[in-house]
């Protein structure tokens, strides 16, 4: 068994189209539907930052911060963000942030999305094991999300 405390890597087959799946994802109102973050009227733009408020329940409070990294058609959308940033009395932007991937392939039922999270070795050593612990349950649940949103929209 292969364990790191690095990374996070999750996948998932999604009954739909890689162009389903890639709108769901690069389309900033559509990600914030099955993420729970208020993006409507935000457009993901590589080189941009992304903010909008989490509006998952518990987390009201948390503004969603990230800068796109890459969006390559289809195939590859990418951001960089702090990990597990949830304390507003804490100042996160001096740290190291993580880098998300997703990544779509074409399979024949589908979908196949795989979403990578790594970088929480240069998360600060007093936060880094609840935030990967969290961020793990996380992309779990997201995982889930969009199988749900890409079905019913």
């Amino acid at each position: 068994m292969n364990i790191t405390t690095d990374r996070i890597e999750k996948q998932i087959v999604l009954k739909a189209a890689r162009s389903r799946v890639w709108r769901a994802l690069s389309n900033a109102e559509e990600f914030g539907s099955w993420v729970g973050v208020a993006l409507k009227g935000k457009i993901f733009v590589a080189g941009e930052p992304a903010q909008g408020q989490i509006t998952h329940p518990g987390y009201e409070h948390v503004v969603w911060n990230a800068v796109i990294e890459r969006m390559e058609p289809e195939s590859l959308l990418s951001f960089r963000w702090h990990p597990y940033a949830v304390d507003p009395a804490v100042d996160y932007s001096q740290e190291p942030t993580t880098l998300v991937v997703f990544e779509l392939t074409a399979v024949e039922d589908g979908t196949l999305l795989r979403v990578v999270e790594s970088g929480f070795d240069n998360v600060p050593p007093a936060r880094r094991q609840e935030a990967f612990r969290m961020h793990d349950g996380g992309w779990e649940e997201q995982l889930r999300n969009i199988e749900k949103y890409v079905a019913t929209s």
